[in-house]
């Protein structure tokens, strides 16, 4: 039982969940907006999350994550080490619009991860961008960046499902942002820092209410879109309702997380039940 809780503990460390989390996500959107997104960019988007997701959390202290002695945070670095070649050789398949939008995403993580202000700070630190900035991260990436790979042109629905994606990703942080209460810094001034839990959960009421009335304004939408979406939401108001300042260790890191594979397989099943 030890070897597997410890093997569990290292899928949720070294943001194996968290990426298969947006991989799913991104088959959502060749699913809704019916593309066919190259394989290639779907091992880039899962590999490449992987090794994001470990460098965002040493970037805050660049030197700690290349002079790393702790055994367990080596093996991270390692994993991550090697996901990064993954997704750097499927990068020789991407067409040049998607490679372009991955230059901003990344300049984008970097701002967010590394101290490139003055006082060594970076663009997570400044208050009330953090959450903005991981939301419009994860709807470039598997909304956007789908898209420019098949379509190319940013039509009304995609725009729609640019939007949802972001609010939907918001609604995800609010319980990340009152679990981490009691530790972040009074500087980053964090949602629950501003407005209380309480407060913070009713916003993130509001965000799901926004994020299901986006539904309604796709030009195709039908009843299968009208489920899931209906579905989603009240897992959302649920998991919100649910949420407090002292969690259990995996309420966050591993049920939340889980939502955007459990929005890919309500989606899958509910094509299955169509056809």
């Amino acid at each position: 039982m030890t070897l597997v809780k410890k093997i569990f503990d290292f899928y949720l460390d070294a943001s194996i969940h968290v990426s298969l989390g947006i991989f799913s996500l991104a088959h959502v959107t060749a699913l809704t907006l019916n593309i066919n997104v190259p394989k290639e960019l779907y091992f880039f988007i899962f590999f490449g999350s992987i090794a994001c997701y470990n460098f965002v959390k040493f970037g805050v202290e660049a030197e700690k994550y290349f002079l790393v002695t702790n055994t367990y945070q080596k093996n991270i670095q390692f994993f991550s080490l090697g996901c990064l070649l993954v997704a750097g050789y499927q990068l020789l398949f991407l067409s040049e619009r998607v490679f372009v939008g991955l230059l901003i995403l990344a300049a984008i993580t970097g701002l967010y991860a590394l101290p490139v202000l003055p006082k060594h700070k970076n663009f997570r630190s400044l208050s009330g961008l953090k959450i903005l900035i991981v939301a419009a991260v994860w709807a470039g990436t598997t909304v956007i960046l789908p898209v420019l790979s098949e379509l190319g042109a940013i039509t009304w629905n995609v725009k729609v499902e640019t939007v949802q994606r972001f609010l939907f990703v918001l609604i995800l942080l609010v319980p990340f942002e009152i679990r981490d209460l009691k530790y972040d810094s009074l500087i980053l001034k964090t949602l629950p820092q501003r407005v209380g839990v309480k407060g913070a959960k009713n916003i993130g009421y509001g965000w799901i209410v926004l994020f299901y009335a986006a539904t309604f304004l796709r030009t195709d939408f039908n009843t299968q879109h009208f489920i899931v979406k209906t579905l989603l939401s009240l897992i959302l108001v649920i998991v919100v309702y649910y949420t407090k300042k002292d969690q259990g260790k995996y309420f966050s890191s591993f049920w939340v997380e889980a939502i955007p594979l459990l929005w890919w397989l309500m989606f899958v099943i509910s094509l299955k039940l169509t056809i």
